[in-house]
């Protein structure tokens, strides 16, 4: 069996296929990125500009028609926050659906919490013990504690790279006022759950997800992504608060041109950067592991649980035509949380 999952973000679509078999992981068997760059079309009121709207609808185009390609049996097309929380979502929903023949579906903030958490525990297993974790996107950060297959908290708060940069570093590279004042709301924001956070206890091993934590960690001397998932990877915060002066007083374009820095995300990296380093500094932690399974492999696993949990079901082959038959993401199915 071929599946696929389709991650609409605000910088990308995409799509990453995984061929299943008893007893292995799903390892990805192919990736398609495709820009979406949505953080930089969206208006002062909320919604996504044309230019989005047309940007992000052809990317998903492509994503599926190599879905097609590539034989993927079933596939699972979401947005996160950059679409979201857009005013205009339905709109932005209809399009895609009318061009690319798949209508996405939306996870809400504490899902997205909740299958991240998901994949990084069956990627440690049980010896783990507690995790927390911490993930960054462009719309949101999710914060998340707990040892079983649930977890015991689970946040979303409005601290992604790509909404912090719109909302409080305009200036490219920031001011040191825009600095100053980013870190007191990310600190005013994350005050909200620190001290459930801390009551909850310590955790035995605190992980990082998102491609936020992945370029950081690059940034300051981790293995790069050709290494493979299984090299471990780590992320020093005193390493991390070294970076951010040099990362502040240089523009994207500059930016770009460094370790582990994508053009697509340098504008966006120092928000994210900040917003990592005040996280972790809050919660008194002073290494983070950076876990290569995230909320893409999570939507895979809790699939793949539920459907050993089930009788099989006769599959229907993935096509983009509007008239076809074609899977995908529903709340009522999988692979929303029990």
């Amino acid at each position: 069996m071929r599946l696929a999952v389709l991650d609409i973000g605000s910088n990308s679509a995409q799509l990453q296929v995984v061929d299943v078999s008893a007893g292995a992981p799903p390892l990805p068997a192919h990736a398609v990125k495709e820009p979406t760059l949505l953080a930089e079309e969206l208006l002062p009121d909320g919604t996504l500009s044309e230019a989005g709207i047309e940007r992000v609808a052809a990317a998903v185009t492509r994503a599926v028609d190599a879905a097609v390609r590539l034989g993927v049996d079933h596939l699972y097309p979401f947005v996160t926050a950059a679409v979201r929380d857009a005013v205009n979502r339905d709109e932005v929903i209809d399009r895609i659906q009318a061009s690319s023949g798949i209508r996405p579906q939306f996870l809400s903030g504490e899902e997205e919490a909740r299958l991240t958490y998901f994949a990084a525990r069956r990627w440690y297993g049980w010896s783990a013990g507690r995790l927390l974790l911490a993930d960054i996107g462009g719309g949101s950060m999710e914060l998340v504690l707990g040892r079983d297959v649930e977890p015991e908290l689970a946040v979303s708060l409005p601290l992604g790279a790509g909404r912090l940069t719109r909302e409080h570093l305009t200036a490219d590279p920031p001011t040191r006022k825009q600095l100053k004042t980013l870190r007191r709301h990310v600190r005013d924001t994350l005050s909200e759950v620190l001290d459930r956070l801390r009551w909850e206890g310590p955790p035995r091993r605190v992980v990082a997800t998102s491609k936020t934590f992945k370029q950081l960690a690059r940034l300051t001397g981790a293995a790069p992504q050709r290494k493979g998932p299984f090299v471990t990877r780590e992320l020093a915060v005193a390493d991390l608060r070294a970076q951010i002066p040099r990362l502040a007083g240089i523009p994207a374009v500059e930016r770009a041109a460094l370790r582990g820095i994508s053009r697509s995300r340098a504008r966006q990296v120092v928000a994210g950067a900040v917003a990592a380093e005040v996280a972790l500094s809050a919660l008194d932690v002073a290494r983070v592991e950076v876990c290569p399974w995230a909320l893409r492999e999570g939507i895979l696993l809790r699939h793949l649980e539920r459907v050993a949990d089930t009788p099989a079901l006769p599959l229907q082959p993935l096509t983009r035509h509007p008239d076809a038959t074609v899977r995908h993401l529903r709340p009522a199915e999988e692979p929303a949380p029990t």
